[in-house]
């Protein structure tokens, strides 16, 4: 099964399950676009707008989503919130906009999702200025970490709904342009992380 398909699937009660789950996380990494000089921002991978509530309103907003069904419902929530927003049907693999178009770019809970995380993570970047930021929450292993659990996990849920094989440090060595700046754990004893990434300017 395809993450598409699987997404249209689990839309209506996608935000029953995860919802008040990652409540706490998710306004916990939005506090870090809390900055009053007025940004660009892609958030990818938006999803049925869990996050919504928590934007600062003084930002221009470009999100995205693989799912027409999960945009549905954010786009059914939108007009509650004081946003300037754009959605689009995108796959953060191969993202629609120009190189240099972002001040940020959020990624929460998306790069353990797609198939080829390091792909997510060259658009990101790409399409990010040259001292943007990148703002990260998601759950990694760290490098030689043995996890057997989450690997075993990771080969029957993976063309479902998440990876739970996925090395962090592992993707940024791909990266040269991007450098951290902050990694700290987020929840379940560190597994899932905040990390703030930095584009050096050219």
């Amino acid at each position: 099964m395809g993450l598409k398909l699987s997404y249209t699937l689990l839309a209506p009660v996608y935000d029953s399950i995860v919802g008040s789950a990652t409540q706490t996380m998710r306004l916990n990494s939005l506090k870090r676009i809390d900055i009053d000089t007025p940004q660009q921002v892609l958030i990818n991978g938006i999803g049925t707008g869990l996050d919504l509530p928590f934007l600062p309103d003084n930002h221009k907003y470009t999100a995205t989503d693989l799912t027409p069904a999960m945009l549905d419902k954010c786009k059914s929530r939108l007009p509650q919130h004081n946003l300037s927003m754009q959605l689009h049907t995108a796959d953060v693999m191969q993202l629609p906009f120009d190189d240099n178009s972002f001040d940020i770019v959020l990624m929460n809970l998306i790069l353990a999702v797609v198939p080829d995380p390091l792909k997510a993570l060259k658009e990101a970047s790409r399409v990010l200025k040259p001292g943007g930021k990148i703002y990260i929450m998601d759950k990694f292993i760290r490098p030689g970490q043995f996890a057997p659990t989450r690997r075993l996990l990771n080969i029957f849920i993976r063309h479902i709904a998440t990876r739970t094989d996925v090395v962090f440090e592992e993707l940024l060595q791909s990266c040269p342009e991007l450098i951290l700046t902050k990694d700290k754990p987020a929840l379940m004893s560190g597994w899932f992380r905040f990390i703030d990434l930095e584009k050096l300017d050219n």
